[in-house]
């Protein structure tokens, strides 16, 4: 039932989500030189008055589709690696994190890139007049069949040095979050406690692997239309600073934090309700220690880190 849960939560969470992160790459890959968009608010309203409000949600069918396989991941190796460790203590919860992040990887990465792809396409246009894919899947399988496995990876490192650390700092920040604000049953601020845990949990996330984030996006948004500008991470990493220095690794980083709060909060609360309902009001978590594992697997940038 956990895992029951915990798609459902996410599917709360990728639909209160998305159009921040539709927003954030906008930003984050914007030319220098003929930038669409002047800020996180700008960016919002053209996309809807240019391409309705359904532009905010383009590519959310790629994080749907990943979401099941994602939640099963992530908490099965995040619960399995407790158990190894054998103590539940904020160090274990950041290497099972790290875990769980690091091998989630394997889907997340097409995932994103999909995203990515879908969410660039037709930017501008309220309706566009040449659509490369037609949907996430259509996608991945052009992006296979020109360029392979390795095609449908691409991003896969900078996912990797993303979601590694991103998920052991979820785990560590929200385990730290609950025991300090205290989990009682008969607490009736239990929920709310959760929540705001959750939701700063998620922003310590993202804080912590921004930058790396804005590569990942550019990455995986290079090729599109055909032109290769990067030829490597670092060769990435270098034109982007040279031609918009150093705060180059901030783009999106407004909208990102909008989003992690909410995503987080729509995700536990779903989880909550979801959990209360199928084990009885009554019943509810027993402790700390036995809501946490429920709620840790939760988390987008996705989310970041869908993802993040």
């Amino acid at each position: 039932m956990d895992f029951v849960a915990g798609c459902i939560g996410g599917a709360a969470g990728v639909l209160v989500g998305h159009p921040f992160d539709t927003v954030k790459v906008r930003l984050q890959v914007q030319s220098v030189d003929r930038p669409l968009y002047r800020g996180t608010y700008h960016c919002f309203q053209s996309i809807i008055r240019q391409e309705t409000v359904f532009g905010l949600y383009k590519g959310i069918g790629s994080p749907m589709m990943g979401l099941t396989f994602i939640n099963a991941i992530v908490f099965g190796v995040q619960g399995n690696a407790m158990r190894k460790l054998g103590h539940d203590t904020p160090t274990n919860q950041f290497l099972a994190g790290a875990a769980a992040g690091a091998i989630q990887c394997v889907i997340c990465c097409p995932m994103e890139l999909a995203k990515t792809r879908m969410q660039m396409q037709g930017t501008g246009e309220k309706k566009s007049s040449r659509k490369l894919y037609k949907n996430s899947l259509d996608c991945l399988a052009r992006i296979y069949n020109r360029e392979g496995l390795r095609g449908i990876n691409r991003g896969m490192v900078t996912t990797l040095i993303r979601e590694t650390p991103g998920f052991g700092v979820y785990f560590l920040t929200y385990d730290v979050l609950t025991r300090s604000l205290g989990c009682e049953p008969d607490d009736r601020y239990m929920i709310l406690k959760l929540l705001f845990a959750g939701g700063m949990a998620g922003i310590a996330s993202w804080l912590s692997t921004y930058p790396v984030d804005v590569i990942k996006s550019r990455l995986q948004a290079d090729g599109v239309g055909g032109v290769h500008q990067y030829s490597s991470i670092a060769d990435c990493v270098r034109q982007s600073v040279r031609r918009e220095g150093y705060m180059v690794f901030t783009r999106g980083l407004t909208s990102t934090l909008l989003r992690a709060f909410p995503v987080n909060a729509a995700t536990f609360a779903t989880v909550t309700l979801v959990l209360m309902y199928a084990r009885g009001v009554e019943e509810g978590p027993k402790d700390c220690e036995q809501a946490q594992p429920n709620h840790h697997t939760q988390i987008q940038p996705q989310a970041q880190p869908s993802s993040l």
